[in-house]
């Protein structure tokens, strides 16, 4: 593990597309509102790290989520250049944050790794306590939101909700958070971390 160079890599790569996306972003006050999970999440990757390494398949899954993150805030997930899906799928809804709400369930993974390789459970639970965390924090995601989109108002309030009209949205966000933490913990249990470290 020690010979490990991926998930420096990894990391110094996802700072400096941060800095880069941090520049100029399209409304200020969406972007740092949207940077304070990126900071966090990052942050306490950054502060584990010599306690506890992931495998680099989990710290894979985890930087889809902060890289697509970033790129909804810069431009604020309604306004991403994502013509090309939405066309392809014959939508006139921009779906980037569908997308960016999948990714949030590849998290499912690394916690579910972390439990069974610290032997607080097996695998199956694992991957139940996985699921039932991510679904758990894109509820509470969801009720922030409408909390900061309320109380901040105007424009910035409506570009940081992101619903583009659509009256379930948040429901719909819950459910690609779902499906992404099921997909992860497909991956889970096909690739086995848990084995590879042993």
């Amino acid at each position: 593990m020690s010979d490990n160079k991926f998930p420096l890599w990894l990391a110094i790569s996802y700072g400096l597309f941060f800095i880069i996306l941090g520049i100029n972003p399209a409304f200020r006050e969406v972007w740092i509102a949207e940077a304070i999970p990126l900071v966090l999440i990052f942050g306490v990757l950054l502060f584990t790290f010599r306690h506890f390494r992931f495998s680099n398949l989990a710290y894979s899954l985890m930087a889809i989520w902060l890289v697509l993150h970033n790129i909804g805030a810069h431009y604020t997930f309604a306004n991403v250049p994502f013509d090309w899906f939405n066309d392809l799928i014959g939508s006139s809804r921009n779906n980037f944050d569908r997308l960016a709400h999948f990714s949030i369930g590849f998290y499912a993974f690394p916690i579910a790794e972390y439990l069974v390789r610290k032997n607080h459970c097996k695998p199956l639970i694992a991957g139940l306590f996985g699921l039932f965390a991510i679904m758990a924090t894109a509820a509470a995601y969801e009720i922030i939101e409408w909390w900061y989109a309320a109380s901040a108002g105007g424009e910035a309030g409506i570009e940081f909700l992101g619903s583009q009209g659509d009256i379930w949205d948040a429901q719909k966000d819950m459910l690609a958070d779902t499906l992404g933490a099921l997909f992860s913990l497909s991956l889970f249990f096909i690739f086995k971390p848990y084995q590879q470290e042993r």
